[in-house]
């Protein structure tokens, strides 16, 4: 399409095989969209797109994300608000013709896929590295790693018994992040070996002793029950009034989640490499029978050699 439609907070700007969202800069811009800037949408990432009337004389177009699509949608679990929601342009009621073209121009563009889950995040995530400051401690991610450094004035006696951590992105299964916004919001690391087990009921105190779990994989640290309260877990950081904001949380949160579906995908790919090394192709294989075929009737190869090296290839299929 190539035109730009400009809305409040944010512009969008339709290619041909996607959607680049540039957001502006301002004080009455969310904080979540200044941290953002911008993003592009490929039109294989969207399963729908929706028109309706605004608050106080607007329109809202939505391109709805496909489930599985976007690290940050996923981080966030359905927890933003609509006025932080990445996907929604808001525009002045008299733009509804113009947007109503724009929305009909993206449904067109939807992929056949578009009502199934996506396979893989077709959405970049917010690049690394990057930090911020929750109320127990700081939180940091360069990409490969991600590290609690606690404060003495907020973390509990289990994290300074724990010590500082570190959790390589390979040893991990996920993410859990709850809104600031909300009750006792957090950001919780999932070890790997860990993802089903039920957290530790809480106890007087907070302690913990460790379990042997044969299906983790081992870590620098020991593994233990997931506590049940996130202020007691030394994989998590609980946030505050003003600690750990959404802007800053949030995206922090898309891109450990991102490394860590990343880092998974690529350690599966060697065992089907591997699976698939040991079958050669069909046409090499009937091209070698062939060529020792003509050694075979040239003498230069026995009856024995020629049967015997036959039955090695067709194995190969």
């Amino acid at each position: 399409m190539g035109d730009v439609l400009a809305g409040i907070h944010a512009t969008w700007e339709f290619d041909t095989d996607s959607v680049l969202i540039r957001f502006e800069r301002g004080i009455r811009t969310p904080k979540l969209f200044q941290s953002l800037r911008e993003r592009r949408v490929p039109h294989a990432a969207l399963s729908s797109v929706t028109l309706t009337p605004g608050k106080r004389g607007t329109v809202v177009l939505r391109a709805v994300p496909r489930p599985g699509a976007d690290p940050l949608v996923e981080a966030a679990a359905g927890q933003l608000k609509d006025g932080c929601d990445p996907y929604r342009l808001v525009l002045p009621a008299e733009r509804e013709t113009l947007a109503e073209y724009y929305a009909d121009e993206l449904r067109a563009r939807l992929g056949p896929d578009a009502a199934e889950p996506a396979e893989r995040f077709l959405v970049a995530a917010p690049e690394a590295p990057m930090q911020f400051k929750a109320y127990d401690g700081r939180a940091g991610f360069d990409g490969q790693r991600v590290s609690f450094r606690w404060f003495w004035t907020g973390a509990s006696t289990a994290k300074w018994k724990a010590g500082d951590q570190t959790f390589p992105v390979t040893e991990l299964s996920g993410v859990e992040w709850r809104s600031p916004e909300a009750f006792e919001g957090y950001l919780r690391l999932v070890p790997r070996g860990l993802e089903n087990a039920a957290p530790e009921p809480a106890r007087s105190g907070g302690g913990a002793g460790p379990v042997t779990d044969p299906s983790a994989v081992r870590c620098p640290h020991p593994m233990t029950p997931r506590p049940s309260r996130a202020d007691q877990d030394p994989a998590a950081v609980v946030f505050g009034l003003g600690y750990g904001p959404v802007h800053e949380s949030l995206p922090f949160a898309a891109a450990v989640l991102e490394s860590v579906r990343r880092n998974h995908s690529a350690a599966a790919v060697p065992a089907a490499v591997l699976a698939s090394a040991g079958r050669r192709d069909p046409a090499d294989i009937a091209e070698r029978i062939r060529h020792l075929g003509e050694l075979h009737l040239a003498g230069l190869v026995t009856d024995d050699e020629f049967s015997a090296k036959k039955a090695q290839l067709l194995a190969e299929l």
